[in-house]
């Protein structure tokens, strides 16, 4: 079972069994001073003994206040539950306890004025008592002067010990807020713990990439100028193969040129016939029939 499921079903145990007590002692005073003094004096007294009303007070304040004390706690366990209908629920019957609290602090004030009325009554009986004379009636008049004094220091011990759990009540509470807030924030510190250690990661991959890119982007750099390099030895090649072959060219065109003028001379020679014979010179380049497949084929390049 979930701890905190198991720890709302204690809580509710316990407002049970209070609010159980806390309504009985609203009831007893409800019904306080409502015995006889005249048909049951030794009842009367041995009850006022054993329960009085600021002792009754006290009880049903200390319950008023553990209740909402328990209240409080289902409050705090409410959002901490595992599924969302039991949060739904608590969280109702926390409300819920809130409106029987308040119907107890107006019972118990409704339960203080009755116990008042009475209270005035017995008086008035006891007083018709007293001033009928005799000799029961002088007994009863030195047993209450004597029993004034006990009754009003016991009253007011009674009140200074239900001030003390009062106080004991309120600073428990206060204790169990404060434990209640350093478990939230524990909670909060462990959580960012945790992304910041995801954060870290990301960091160091993310450094670990920029490291890759700095390094990628040196090669392409050198790769690069090898590039550009490799491709200007190449133009420079290509260009001065090309200034070579045009030198050639013109060379050729030249001596082309010179064979075809001195064709044109025509030398007479005696006794020849009157025939015009063609020198022969030796710069003229001779003309070669050969085809064209045979032919030796020059790459510019």
């Amino acid at each position: 079972m979930d701890p905190v499921a198991a720890e709302v079903e204690k809580v509710k145990k316990d407002f049970q069994e209070t609010y159980n007590q806390t309504l009985k002692h609203i009831d007893s005073i409800q019904e306080y001073g409502k015995t006889s003094r005249i048909a049951n004096p030794s009842e009367a007294e041995e009850a006022e003994k054993k329960e009085s009303l600021p002792r009754l007070n006290g009880l049903a304040q200390d319950g008023l206040n553990m209740l909402q004390s328990l209240q409080f706690n289902l409050d705090l366990l409410a959002p901490q539950l595992p599924s969302v209908d039991d949060v739904e629920k608590a969280q109702s019957l926390a409300q819920y306890w809130k409106t029987e609290i308040q119907s107890l602090r107006l019972s118990l004030r409704n339960a203080n004025l009755q116990a008042k009325a009475n209270m005035t009554k017995a008086a008035q009986q006891e007083r018709e008592l007293l001033l009928g004379g005799g000799e029961e009636s002088t007994t009863r008049r030195r047993n209450l002067q004597t029993k004034a004094g006990m009754t009003s220091a016991a009253e007011s011990i009674t009140e200074s010990l239900r001030r003390t759990r009062q106080l004991m009540v309120q600073e428990v509470e206060r204790s169990t807020s404060t434990l209640m807030t350093f478990e939230e924030s524990t909670g909060v510190l462990r959580k960012a713990e945790s992304e910041y250690k995801g954060h870290r990661s990301l960091l160091s991959r993310t450094r670990n990439l920029l490291s890759t890119m700095k390094r990628q982007d040196v090669l392409d750099r050198v790769i690069i100028v090898v590039g550009f390099l490799v491709f200007s030895l190449a133009v420079l090649y290509v260009v001065s193969k090309r200034i070579g072959i045009l030198k050639l060219q013109r060379k050729i065109i030249a001596a082309a040129k010179a064979g075809m003028a001195g064709r044109e001379e025509i030398v007479p020679i005696a006794g020849g016939g009157g025939m015009n014979v063609v020198p022969v010179h030796q710069n003229v380049v001779p003309e070669l029939n050969i085809p064209l497949e045979q032919q030796p084929m020059h790459d510019e390049l």
